[in-house]
């Protein structure tokens, strides 16, 4: 089987956050549809090793941060390329809070959608949430950033720069 071929299926590149207390978390994820609209829902994949898919879990709400055309690598490194058990990764970070006390970004970031989660899948890797959409806010007017796009021009340009 080629895996490359997976490579076709679009996809968003997002920020998914959460927030359980004091724990406030967030990850990189690429795989987000609409599959309701009445109430509107989301479905979401995140990795089960992560620190925010632990924190969705226990809270059961989530923000998906909808990442624009302007995204850079360190962003995408800083959520995707360290753990949140190990760092703050809303520290120095330009943040809001939606109506479920969830942080969300606002830069580099045209839409945020808040749910609350209805359901879960434990798929062995990964966790598949739907969300009920509670809140949604368009933050800009610049296009989402699809992971065709970081796969061409923000990761090759991040090859030269020193990891996170």
């Amino acid at each position: 089987m080629d895996k490359k071929a997976l490579f076709n299926l679009t996809y968003g590149l997002f920020v998914l956050t959460s927030k359980c207390e004091t724990k406030a978390s967030g990850c990189i994820i690429d795989t987000c549809i609409q599959v309701a609209d009445n109430p509107s829902r989301l479905a979401i994949s995140c990795a089960n090793g992560s620190c925010t898919c632990g924190v969705v879990k226990r809270c059961g709400v989530f923000a998906l941060n909808i990442l624009d055309e302007s995204c850079t690598f360190p962003t995408i490194c800083h959520f995707g390329y360290q753990s949140g058990r190990e760092v703050d990764k809303f520290d120095d970070v330009k943040i809001l809070t939606d109506l479920n006390g969830v942080p969300y970004l606002i830069e580099e970031t045209c839409a945020v959608i808040s749910c609350r989660v209805e359901d879960s899948k434990n798929l062995g890797s990964h966790t598949l949430f739907i969300g009920e959409v509670v809140d949604a806010m368009l933050l800009s007017s610049k296009k989402p950033l699809s992971y065709a796009e970081y796969l061409a021009r923000i990761k090759p340009a991040a090859e030269v720069i020193t990891p996170c």
